[in-house]
C-alpha cells in the first residue's frame, strides 16, 4: 500500500534536477544522485543520424581505420627547410595551426607570430611593414594540416624554417613539424623581438644542420617507441615531455658526437635541447599526425583524424570525409594561471597539439602522467577519471601506448563521432594557455573540450555521404 511507503525508511535515487537531491540530503534522507543526461542532448535529428550510421559497414570501416592507426610506425628520418620539403609550400605561403582562417579574424598571438615570421624571412624590416604585408593579400595563409604538417600554439611555419621529417615505415606517408623553441619569449606565442629572431636564425643556421647530420647518421629514430617508453615514465607527451625529451637526447647524442661539427656548435646544440623540456613535443605531434593520416579517406569511417585550433576556431576532420573541416568557436581553457595573470588575460584555445589527444595520448593518457595535475589543475583521481572516460568514446585501445596505473591498459584510441554525440561526452584536452596579446607568452595551463557543434555538423555530413 502507498501508506506503507511513508512508514518505512526511504533510500532514494534522484534522477534529473539536483534540487530534489539536495532537499533530501538536507532532511537526512539517504540519497544517491544519478548523473544522467539524454542521449545526443535530446536532439532527435542527431539521434536519428547516429542510428543511420550504426551499421555493419560503418563498424567495419572503423575497425579498418583503427587498424591503420595502430599499425603505423613513424620514424624521424631527416631535416629539411619548409619551402623545399612541405607539399604545396610557396615563397608567399605562411602556415598556421588550426583550421583555415583569414588575417582579419586571427587572434593576437597568431598575428604576432606571422609578423615575426615575416621579419625572420626578411620580407619586412619593421613590425608595421610586416603587418601591412600580412593584411595586403600577397601572403597566403594555410593550415599546417593541409600541408602534412603540425605546429604548436600559433603553429607558424615560414618558407625558410627548418622542419623535422617523419616517415611512417608501415605506409610511407610523411609528416613535418618545426623545431621547438623552448619557453619564454617565443614565436609560437606571438613574440617577435630581437631575442626571438636571433634564436630562430640560430636554429636555422646551427641547430638544423647539426640535427640533419645526426639524424642521417642514425638511420632513423623510432618516435613511436620513445612515446611508449615516456608514458611509462610519467609523461603524457603533450604538456609533459620531460621523459620523452631525455629519451630523445639519449638517442641523438651519439650521432651528434660522431657528426662533423665544430665543438662550439655541438655544445650549443646539446645544451639547447637539454635545457628545453618541451623539445620532444613537436616530434610527438608529428608522430601522432603520421599515425592518424593513415586513416584519412577510409570510406564510411566515423573516426577523427584531426583536432586543432587557431585561437579563434576549433576544427576537426573525420576519416570518412577526408579533408573537409568542421568548425566551432575555440573554447576557454580552465586551469592554473601563472602568478600575476587572471582569466581576462587568456586567449581562447589554440594550437595543433591536440593531435596528441586525437591519437590517444595527451589528455587521453593523463592517468599515465599523474604529476601533470600540478600543471593543469585537478587531482590524481581526476587524471585517472579523465582517461577512463575517454574509453567510452573511442573505437579501441592502442597496441603501442599503455597506462601502467590502469594495469597497462592501452590508451583510448580512435575518437568516434557517433559515440561523442550519442553519449554527450566531448574529448578531453590538456593544453597551455596563451596570453591574448602577442608576445607575452604562456600564462598557464589547463583543460578544455572541443565545441559540440563540430561533432554535430560532422555527424550530419556523414549521413549525407551515406545517401
Amino acid at each position: 500500500m502507498i501508506q506503507d511507503l511513508f512508514n518505512t525508511e526511504i533510500k532514494a535515487i534522484n534522477l534529473g534536477s539536483k534540487d530534489f537531491f539536495y532537499d533530501l540530503e538536507s532532511q537526512g534522507v539517504e540519497a544517491v544522485n544519478l548523473e544522467w543526461k539524454p542521449a545526443a542532448r535530446g536532439n532527435k535529428k542527431l539521434l536519428e543520424a547516429v542510428d543511420v550510421l550504426t551499421t555493419d559497414e560503418v563498424d567495419a570501416a572503423n575497425r579498418e581505420a583503427f587498424k591503420c592507426i595502430n599499425a603505423a610506425q613513424p620514424y624521424l628520418i631527416g631535416v629539411g627547410n619548409a619551402l623545399d620539403t612541405l607539399p604545396g609550400m610557396t615563397p608567399d605561403t605562411i602556415l598556421h595551426a588550426g583550421p583555415p582562417i583569414t588575417w582579419e579574424r586571427m587572434c593576437g598571438p597568431l598575428k604576432g607570430a606571422i609578423i615575426g615570421g615575416l621579419l625572420f624571412e626578411g620580407r619586412a624590416q619593421t613590425p608595421a611593414e610586416a603587418e601591412a604585408l600580412a593584411a595586403g593579400g600577397t601572403i597566403k595563409f594555410s593550415p599546417c594540416h593541409e600541408h602534412d604538417a603540425v605546429g604548436p600554439m600559433a603553429g607558424v611555419v615560414t618558407p625558410s624554417m627548418p622542419v623535422f621529417i617523419l616517415e611512417n615505415r608501415q605506409g610511407g606517408n610523411r609528416t613535418y613539424t618545426t623545431m621547438n623553441e623552448g619557453l619564454g619569449k617565443v614565436l609560437r606565442f606571438g613574440a617577435y623581438n630581437e631575442e626571438v629572431l636571433q634564436r630562430l636564425h640560430w636554429m636555422k643556421n646551427v641547430l638544423a644542420p647539426a640535427m640533419k647530420k645526426a639524424v642521417e647518421l642514425s638511420g632513423g629514430i623510432d618516435i613511436k617507441a620513445l612515446i611508449a617508453q615516456a608514458l611509462h615514465m610519467g609523461d603524457e607527451v603533450h604538456n609533459r615531455n620531460k621523459a620523452a625529451t631525455s629519451l630523445f637526447i639519449r638517442e641523438i647524442l651519439p650521432y651528434l658526437l660522431k657528426a662533423d661539427l665544430n665543438s662550439k656548435e655541438r655544445i650549443e646544440v646539446i645544451e639547447f635541447i637539454n635545457s628545453n623540456d618541451h623539445f620532444f613535443l613537436n616530434l610527438s605531434m608529428a608522430c601522432s599526425k603520421a599515425m592518424l593520416d593513415t586513416a584519412g579517406g577510409v570510406e564510411n569511417s566515423t573516426l577523427l583524424t584531426c583536432m586543432c585550433r587557431n585561437g579563434t576556431d576549433f576544427g576537426i576532420r573525420v576519416a570518412g570525409l577526408g579533408a573537409q573541416w568542421f568548425t566551432g568557436p575555440a573554447g576557454e581553457v580552465k586551469g592554473l594561471l601563472f602568478v600575476g595573470y587572471t582569466d581576462a588575460d587568456k586567449n581562447p584555445d589554440m594550437g595543433d597539439s591536440s593531435i596528441t589527444e586525437t591519437v590517444g595520448i595527451g589528455g587521453f593518457a593523463m592517468a599515465a602522467s599523474i604529476a601533470i595535475v600540478q600543471f593543469v589543475g585537478g587531482s590524481p583521481a581526476d587524471a585517472i577519471r579523465y582517461s577512463e572516460k575517454m574509453y567510452t568514446i573511442t573505437e579501441g585501445e592502442s597496441s603501442a601506448f599503455s597506462i601502467p596505473v590502469l594495469d597497462f591498459r592501452g590508451t583510448p584510441t580512435g575518437i568516434d563521432v557517433r559515440k561523442v554525440i550519442a553519449r554527450d561526452t566531448l574529448p578531453q584536452i590538456n593544453t597551455g594557455i596563451a596570453h591574448k596579446e602577442a608576445g607575452i607568452g604562456q600564462v598557464g595551463a589547463g583543460l578544455v573540450t572541443p565545441p559540440w557543434e563540430c561533432f554535430a555538423s560532422a555527424l550530419q555530413a556523414l549521413v549525407k555521404s551515406e545517401e
